[in-house]
Order: structure tokens, then sequence, then C-alpha cells
């Protein structure tokens, strides 16, 4: 279980290093190419947002299902047992979101940069004319 939210924070990791790269100011040429790069990672790499998806709900379920710890007759051991599954949970949903919300910010970054090409290219061709 444990595997699958390593291989979560991995890809918010590299879609965090992937949004600093887009971000980052660089000619044109480079950036063009950087972009068209990205784009073509992007619709292979659409497939964490079911992923992340189905850990949410997973996360859902578990939370529904936990034992209860909040009782007189719970022990230290069991109260911090249970208080760390929390903040786990808590974490694993912040991962969940976050590699959905990096994953919209990269495509929009793509799209908007795909959008100025082409309007900076029908400038050119109506300064010619």
């Amino acid at each position: 279980m444990a595997l699958q939210w390593v291989i979560l924070e991995y890809v918010v990791a590299a879609e965090a290093a992937l949004a600093l790269v887009l971000t980052l100011p660089s000619p044109k040429v480079i950036k063009s190419r950087i972009v068209s790069l990205i784009s073509l990672i992007l619709q292979p790499a659409i497939g964490i947002i079911p992923f992340a998806a189905f850990q949410l709900l997973d996360l859902y379920w578990k939370k529904e299902h936990r034992l209860m710890c909040t009782a007189e007759d719970c022990t230290a051991a069991e109260r911090d047992r249970y208080e760390k599954s929390i903040y786990k949970a808590q974490r694993n949903g912040i991962l969940c979101t976050a590699a959905c919300l990096l994953y919209w910010c990269i495509y929009s970054i793509c799209k908007y940069h795909k959008k100025i090409q082409t309007l900076e290219e029908v400038e050119r061709r109506y300064k010619t004319e």
C-alpha cells in the first residue's frame, strides 16, 4: 500500500519540477521546444488524475470505517496510533489534490503558450500583408 503513495510523491515532485521549468524565463526558441516536449508528455500523464481520484476514494472509505479512539478507555499507544493514521490520511489527501492541481497548471500553461504562439503567427501574417 505504501508503494502507491511513494509513486504519487514522485509524480507530484516531477510535476512541480515541470511547472518550475515552464515558468522560468527563457528565450522563445527554447521555451517553445520545452512546451512542445512537455505537451507530448501530458497526454499519457493524464492517467495520474484517475489514480489520484481512486486514492482519494480509498482515503474516504478508510475514514468512514476507521475505529474511533476518542473515549477514556483508549490507551496512550492506541491514541497515538489513531492520531498518526489521521495525519497520514491528511498528508495523502493533500498529495492527491496537489497531483491534480499541478497537472491542471501544467496543462494550462502549455495551452496558453500555444495560444500565444498562434496569435503571434497571425500577427506576423497580418504585418506581412
